[in-house]
């Protein structure tokens, strides 16, 4: 395996910033530990093992144990001179630099939001009946169908206009699409774009293919990024339903999202935030029996 022999900048300072000393609070017991040494110390200061094994990972994409010996030492060497540049763009007063110092806040707000989302859903791991409902919600809100159909994709809505009178005049679908279409992969088969669900499509065409009939062409053009489209609906089918199984993985990935962002809601409820923001939820009001608060005790 080759090992990366040096790195960007940007990196090189968020692994510094990475490798500066915690001066928040440690518990009793993790206090009365003794401390490990440092992996290396440079130019005084300690470089430690936990560091040295973080950023094996995300170098080499391995951990330690399953690297050579010559490997572990070039990972080595790249940390040290790591930490070399790092100090060095400190002397420089990189730091203060705002486009740095910018940089260096937002790595910092990522690292802490994935470990509070990690540590908060330690607590909160979705039970299998949170996602036999979101199963039963998913399976509600996609519609059980796939739909087969054609297409012309042209640069502008005048193109597209015309395309469809020509077809309203009786030409061929697939013979159009074959001339017209910019879609070149499609065009060679006349436009076909196979079999395709609700979901797997932009969403303009998707919406305005549910409202045809079989062989059916969109009354007005569609449009979505990649140009204007001209869509002739061929022929619809029922599509099973995954099994629950098979996309469990991927229902859990929404349940964690769907807690974590309620979770964040909570917080945005009760923070104070100058000026408000326009779409951040608001705290439910107090109820009207609830009694008031008793007034603060005179001062002795």
């Amino acid at each position: 395996m080759k090992v990366i022999r040096f790195v960007a900048v940007g990196a090189l300072l968020a692994l510094a910033a990475c490798s500066k000393p915690s001066a928040t609070n440690k518990p009793a017991d993790a206090a009365a530990a003794p401390a490990k040494p440092p992996l290396v110390t440079v130019n005084g200061k300690p470089v430690s093992e936990q560091l040295y094994e973080e950023y094996a990972k995300a170098l080499a994409r391995k951990p330690l144990t399953e690297l050579s010996e010559g490997d572990r030492a070039q990972i080595k060497e790249n940390l040290v001179r790591v930490e070399l540049i790092a100090q060095q763009a400190e002397k420089d007063g990189l730091t203060k630099d705002p486009d740095v110092a910018t940089r260096l806040d937002l790595a910092r707000l990522e690292v802490l939001q994935q470990a509070s989302a990690q540590k908060y859903l330690k607590d909160h791991t979705p039970t299998d009946a949170e996602l036999r409902a979101e199963y039963e919600s998913q399976l509600a809100s996609a519609p059980l169908v796939e739909y087969q159909a054609r297409h012309i994709l042209v640069s502008s809505e005048e193109v597209a206009q015309k395309v469809i009178q020509q077809l309203k005049s009786g030409n061929d679908f697939a013979t159009l699409a074959k001339r017209l279409s910019s879609d070149k992969q499609s065009a060679q088969k006349g436009g076909e774009l196979g079999w395709f669900g609700p979901r797997d499509m932009d969403p303009a065409i998707t919406n305005a293919i549910a409202l045809l009939k079989k062989g059916e062409v969109t009354p007005s053009p569609v449009q979505t990024q990649y140009g204007w489209h001209v869509v002739q609906l061929e022929n619809t089918r029922d599509r099973p339903a995954p099994a629950f199984d098979d996309v469990k993985e991927r229902l859990t990935q929404i349940v964690v999202a769907k807690k974590f962002k309620t979770h964040s809601d909570e917080m945005l409820k009760t923070a104070k935030i100058d000026p408000p923001l326009a779409t951040a939820p608001v705290a439910a009001p107090a109820p009207a029996s609830a009694a008031p608060a008793p007034a603060p005790a005179p001062a002795n």
